[in-house]
């Protein structure tokens, strides 16, 4: 049996753009990806502490050390620049890994969305 488990997990960053005319997904800072254990393409839970609004998209990597955090296409509307957002990825395991398994969990500067 599997079960789905949090994989990794980045906590309160801003959003710095929304890019309605873009063709979807998320762009995270790339050094957050990586410390975060996401890859491009991977699907990502959005929940938007600002406003309680929850969806699911893809990351595409950002320019690194830019703190950037955008949410293109229809998830524009979902969000407003300065949000605070909660960013989430699951995975599938069995029950004996997923008891050993650690997820990735990510604090960066809420300010800057950097990493410290």
């Amino acid at each position: 049996m599997l079960v789905e488990v949090v994989k990794s997990k980045i906590h309160r960053v801003k959003v710095t753009g929304a890019d309605l005319n873009y063709i979807g997904s998320i762009t995270i800072d790339e050094d957050l990806m990586d410390a975060a254990n996401i890859i491009h393409g991977e699907k990502v839970q959005v929940v938007n502490n600002n406003n309680g609004e929850r969806l699911e998209t893809y990351a595409i990597p950002g320019p690194r050390g830019t703190g950037e955090l955008t949410l293109n296409g229809a998830a524009a509307r979902k969000v407003a620049v300065g949000d605070v957002l909660i960013l989430i990825t699951y995975a599938h395991m069995d029950i004996e890994e997923a008891r050993k398994f650690n997820p990735a969990l990510v604090f960066p500067n809420e300010e800057t969305n950097r990493l410290n």
